[in-house]
């Protein structure tokens, strides 16, 4: 019980942390509409570029967790049918 408390503060700190990080998204909007078509389009990759490593990251510690998870669940399932 007292991991799904600590996961829950956790999340709403990352949520309220990424609202807080979001705010020059208004800047990046202005400016991406006077470049014209091409710079447009390399802001936009080199956006893809920058969020590639946090996403990665992410996305692999979700799947490690949840393959343990799985793990640890077989390993008492077995028990549990007797």
């Amino acid at each position: 019980m007292k991991k799904i408390a600590l996961l829950s503060i956790l999340l709403v700190l990352l949520v309220g942390l990424d609202y807080a990080s979001a705010q020059g998204c208004v800047t990046c909007t202005n400016v991406a509409a006077q470049l014209g078509q091409d710079s447009a389009i390399g802001l936009n990759k080199g956006i893809i570029y920058l969020a590639f490593m946090p996403l990665s990251i992410t996305i692999g510690f979700s799947i490690y967790f949840y393959r343990r998870h799985q793990q640890e669940k077989n390993l008492i399932d077995p028990q549990d049918s007797l």
